[in-house]
C-alpha cells in the first residue's frame, strides 16, 4: 500500500511539517508499506486553473507531484492552522486534483499553541467527505509543536508517543481494511 503524506504548510519555518517527518519514519521503522512525504513548501502550486485529471494532463513542472497523488491509497494531511481552519496551500493541492474515492484519509494538525490546531481539525473532517475520502476517527492534534517534535521530526516529549501509536495505528487498520476491500470489489 502506498501512504503519502501531505505536510501542508508552504512557510518556509513550518513546525508542522515536524510532526509530518516523525510520522513518516514512524510509519517506515513500523510497516512495510510504501510511505511518500509531499512538502507543500517544496511546491508552487498557483492558484487553481484547471484540475489535473491524470498524470498526463498534468503540467510537465508538476508531474512528479501528480504521480505521488494519483499513486497515493491512502492519505496523511498534517495541517497548521490558519485563521480558524487548515491552511490554504494545502487545500489548493487538493482542488488541483479529482475527488479522491474511498480513500483513506488521516488528520493531524498541530500549532506552537495550546489548542494544536483543533479548529483546523474540524475543518478538515469537513473537507474529507467533500472528497469522497474515507476519514479515520482518530486524530492527531499537537499542542506545543515545538517542545513535543525537533526540527528534523524526532520526538522530543515521549509522553506524546501512546498518542503517534493510537493514531498512527488506527489509521493503518482503517486503510488497510479499506485498500484490501477495494481489491477484492475491483
Amino acid at each position: 500500500m502506498k501512504i503519502e503524506i501531505v505536510a501542508g504548510s508552504a512557510r518556509k519555518n513550518s513546525t508542522s511539517v515536524r510532526v509530518a517527518l516523525h510520522l513518516q519514519h514512524w510509519l517506515q521503522d513500523h510497516t512495510d508499506h510504501e510511505i511518500g512525504l509531499t512538502d507543500l513548501r517544496e511546491w508552487h502550486l498557483p492558484p487553481l486553473q484547471g484540475v489535473f485529471t491524470s498524470v498526463d494532463n498534468t503540467p510537465e513542472e508538476f508531474k512528479p507531484l501528480s504521480e505521488r497523488i494519483f499513486g497515493a491509497d491512502a492519505f496523511i494531511l498534517v495541517s497548521p492552522e490558519y485563521n480558524g481552519s487548515y491552511s490554504p496551500a494545502l487545500k489548493n493541492l487538493l482542488d488541483h486534483f479529482p475527488k479522491q474515492h474511498h480513500k483513506p484519509f488521516a488528520i493531524a494538525t498541530a500549532s506552537p499553541g495550546a489548542f494544536g490546531g483543533m479548529r483546523a481539525t474540524q475543518q478538515l473532517l469537513l473537507l474529507v467527505p467533500a472528497l469522497f475520502g474515507v476519514v479515520s476517527p482518530y486524530l492527531l492534534v499537537v499542542p506545543g509543536v515545538d517542545k513535543k517534535f525537533a526540527a528534523d521530526g524526532r520526538l522530543l516529549d515521549e509522553s506524546f508517543s501512546n498518542s503517534i501509536h493510537n493514531f498512527a495505528t488506527e489509521f493503518l487498520w482503517l486503510s488497510e481494511h479499506v485498500v484490501k476491500e477495494k481489491m477484492i470489489t475491483h
